[in-house]
């Protein structure tokens, strides 16, 4: 199983981004898909779950209004769309697949996830 992730950068405050994570050798449509993120010095926190289906989101409030998840499962992929960034969203972002075809009501844990991709860089300057 692989996620790729990409689409991270450096940018300025207020600025949007887009990642995208894309899933091979898994069926895609069975997983519950999540992002979380890195901050140096800080531990690794969730910030978005899409349901296997995508009809249940869950943000953790920082992100709230800002950001939206999306998931094609004709294509694999999982995308965060990041909007009005500030300086503390800077942090490796990270997918990952749960097995799950639960209704996603409350933060995906680290603990439960079945597969992690490799990060992508988002920085944001002030």
């Amino acid at each position: 199983v692989q996620l790729q992730a990409s689409g991270g950068g450096l940018v300025r405050a207020g600025d949007s981004l887009r990642l995208s994570c894309a899933a091979s050798e898994l069926t895609f449509s069975d997983y519950a898909m999540g992002w979380f993120r890195q901050a140096p010095g800080k531990e690794r926190e969730f910030v978005a779950a899409i349901s296997w289906r995508g009809g249940a989101r869950y943000y953790v409030d920082s992100v709230k209004g800002r950001f939206t998840i999306s998931r094609d499962n004709a294509k694999n992929t999982v995308d965060l769309l990041m909007n009005r960034l500030k300086p503390e969203d800077t942090a490796v972002y990270y997918c990952a697949a749960e097995q799950t075809r639960r209704w996603i009501d409350a933060p995906l844990r680290h603990s439960g996830m079945d597969y992690w991709g490799k990060g992508t860089q988002v920085t944001v300057s002030s």
